[in-house]
């Protein structure tokens, strides 16, 4: 895994601001899972939180619910194959990780792992709010721990001297814009 930096959680907010697509990962008994999700951004600074839209039927929600945590990594370009084989993909038909090719590293504070090939990453503690779950699939997560990839972001700012580098942000029907550009996933 590429160097990264810890990021003042009070600032973490700042890797979700600009709106990247985000892979969400999650683990609970031994069950892994990761999908993508446009739908999350930062809720609060001080404790920071953050909110995702993640559909009650997914097993991402599940593990979540029963693990009370997850990831939200913020993938590039690099990996945009990844994050829409990953996002049209079901993981109670198969293993997202192995099928794809998604490598992991450890997280520091929660169970569910780090996507490799992304330069932002949240790790978040549930807060459980039934109402929000339940009416709007509205997740809510402390975040306890937050990284970045420190040839893209520092001092709190996005840099993209690498257009490999560059974050995701969902368009329609298979295609991201990549921070200043339009281009189709095959």
């Amino acid at each position: 895994m590429s160097t990264i930096e810890a990021v003042d959680l009070k600032k973490s907010c700042l890797l979700l601001n600009h709106g990247p697509v985000t892979l969400v990962s999650s683990t609970h008994a031994g069950r892994a899972n990761v999908m993508a999700a446009s739908w999350a951004m930062p809720l609060d600074f001080d404790p920071a939180k953050v909110v995702v839209v993640i559909d009650r039927q997914t097993l991402t929600r599940e593990l979540i619910e029963a693990s009370g945590e997850f990831v939200l990594n913020v993938p590039t370009r690099a990996i945009a194959e990844q994050v829409l084989a990953v996002g049209s993909n079901s993981g109670r038909e198969l293993d997202k990780f192995a099928a794809f090719g998604v490598r992991t590293a450890p997280a520091s504070r929660v169970a569910a792992p780090l996507i490799e090939g992304c330069v932002g990453w949240l790790e978040c503690r549930l807060i459980p709010e039934a109402h929000n779950q339940q009416r709007y699939d509205l997740l809510i997560g402390e975040v306890l721990a937050a990284w970045a990839d420190p040839r893209v972001f520092r001092n709190g700012r996005w840099s993209f001297p690498d257009d490999s580098l560059r974050t995701l942000h969902y368009v329609a029907g298979g295609s991201f814009f990549a921070t200043g550009e339009m281009f189709n996933v095959a």
